[in-house]
């Protein structure tokens, strides 16, 4: 018996360019930047909003194709909650229309209210604070919360919106900043509870936390809506403090500026920088620098947005400004009338949807030359330098996929161990894999350390058995890993890597 592992063919529809520009009339972006406050004491105050704006104008006037009339700012004083809610009703939501972009960016202080709709697991609604924020005896007073910028998410529905917040969300203070809750932390952009008190470990590292949920905007999966954010529930943003005060930014806005100019953020090198690429860069540079600072424990930014969307271009490559048919073509579904692209290669777009470079994590070898002939048989090795789960995937060219492992037929199933290779077909099989078709193809291994059930994205009962879209499968796989682990004490991001291995059938 054989089974065939080669080159499915599954054409994608392309989407007519038109006349698309990148830049239109109608878009529209608010920057937001608060660093003095009006009622906080100056150890409350951060010295990198100012600068975020800068970085921020810079970014979409140059990147991102936006002109500066399309463009405003509110920093400190003009950034009253009045004056924020009404900009962003009479700027972005009556000021654009669908098929716009809506650009609503925030640096400053994040903080926790009373929730007073009842829609929060742990009684506390997550906000921003204005300019002119006031301490109640036990609560804020003036805060804007995470349902207010759901209902502003609701009335710009059909736009392309992106909501970026480089803020802390959470009123959950970790372990080791529990004895300053009281006095504020410099650099931290978190503002304890008026009558907040230094809190026990068990109580920061255990129910507390698990209680302490950022509910993701209710329309954020909208297709046109990527929300970006600083942090996880759990966690705190911060101001750089390795700068000199007058020359500090927001961690996450650094990167996530620095990742959208010239080709830092693109792992995989093909001239496209996608979302999930984007993500992966803001993500280790906020490691990096966590990993500099005692106070810092851990620093996962989030990323919310429709698995489709990993994929597609954070900025427009370079190449499809001047030939969009050269490399790259549009991605598909979006009712925005903005146009994304991808790789039109889907093996060349595995990259770009996975988000991380293949750093020799993972390995994979066959038992024979990587150029085959139809017929072929062979055997397939999978390695990892850490123990997980393996999802095993063959793609080809033209954006077809066979999911390999898991499966049904293998009957000794067992996570990898380190450094111990997997063979596929192994003696339990009963049968062989078989080169198919003609053209190149490659498989793409991921491997995840964390006990994720991954049943909802990769079921057995498909395996060797459903051609499937190798750009809809992946995406679906790697939205899962990037969401929080939430299992054990030390909240972070999912731990997975990702191996590539790829070959050609004559």
């Amino acid at each position: 018996m054989t089974a065939d592992i080669g080159v499915w063919r599954f054409l994608l529809p392309l989407m007519a360019l038109g006349t698309c520009s990148p830049v239109l009339a109608a878009d529209r972006a608010l920057l937001i930047g608060i660093g003095n406050y009006q009622n906080l004491p100056p150890k409350l105050f951060l010295h990198g909003p100012k600068n975020d704006l800068v970085a921020m104008e810079g970014l979409l006037t140059g990147t991102l194709g936006f002109d500066r009339s399309a463009i405003r700012v509110l920093k400190d004083e003009q950034a009253t909650g009045a004056a924020i809610l009404s900009s962003i009703e009479e700027w972005l939501v009556a000021g654009t229309q669908p098929g716009d972009r809506a650009y609503l960016y925030y640096s400053g202080h994040g903080l926790q209210v009373t929730d007073l709709d009842d829609d929060e697991d742990d009684g506390m609604d997550e906000a921003l604070a204005p300019f002119d924020l006031v301490a109640k005896n036990k609560d804020w007073d003036g805060a804007i919360t995470d349902d207010e910028l759901d209902a502003i998410l609701e009335r710009l529905k059909g736009r392309a919106v992106t909501l970026v917040i480089d803020a802390c969300h959470s009123g959950t203070i970790s372990r080791s900043l529990s004895n300053d809750v009281s006095v504020g932390i410099d650099g931290a952009r978190f503002l304890p509870r008026p009558v907040a008190k230094p809190v026990e470990q068990a109580l920061t590292r255990g129910l507390r936390i698990d209680l302490g949920v950022v509910d993701k905007p209710a329309h954020v999966n909208e297709s046109g809506t990527v929300a970006w954010s600083a942090s996880a529930p759990y966690q705190v943003a911060w101001d750089d403090v390795r700068l000199p005060v007058e020359s500090r930014h927001g961690v996450f806005t650094a990167a996530y500026v620095a990742g959208q100019m010239g080709a830092a953020a693109d792992a995989n090198a093909n001239g496209l920088t996608s979302n999930a690429e984007l993500f992966e860069y803001v993500t280790v540079q906020s490691a990096a620098y966590c990993a500099s600072q005692k106070k810092c424990e851990t620093l996962d930014p989030q990323l919310e947005t429709k698995a489709q969307n990993l994929g597609a271009s954070a900025i427009v490559p370079v190449q499809a400004r001047a030939d969009a048919k050269a490399r790259y073509q549009p991605v598909t579904g979006s009712s925005t009338g903005q146009v994304s692209y991808q790789d039109a290669n889907a093996i060349d777009a595995v990259g770009d949807i996975v988000g991380k470079a293949d750093a020799g994590d993972v390995t994979l070898g066959i038992d024979r030359p990587t150029s085959m002939k139809a017929g072929d048989v062979f055997k397939l090795t999978v390695a990892s330098k850490i123990a997980g789960s393996l999802i095993l995937l063959d793609v080809n060219a033209e954006g077809a996929a066979t999911q390999i492992f898991p499966n049904e037929f293998a009957q000794k199933i067992t996570p990898l161990s380190a450094n111990v290779p997997l063979t596929l077909p192994d003696e339990y099989y009963g049968f062989d894999f078989e080169a198919s078709g003609e053209g190149e193809s490659a498989f793409v291994a991921l491997v995840v350390n964390d006990p994720v059930d991954l049943a909802a994205v990769a079921p057995k009962a498909r395996g060797l058995k459903v051609e499937l879209r190798a750009r809809e499968t992946l995406s679906e796989i790697v939205s899962r890993l990037q969401k929080t682990w939430t299992e054990d004490l030390d909240k972070r991001g999912i731990r997975w890597s990702v191996g590539m291995l790829r070959y050609h059938v004559e």
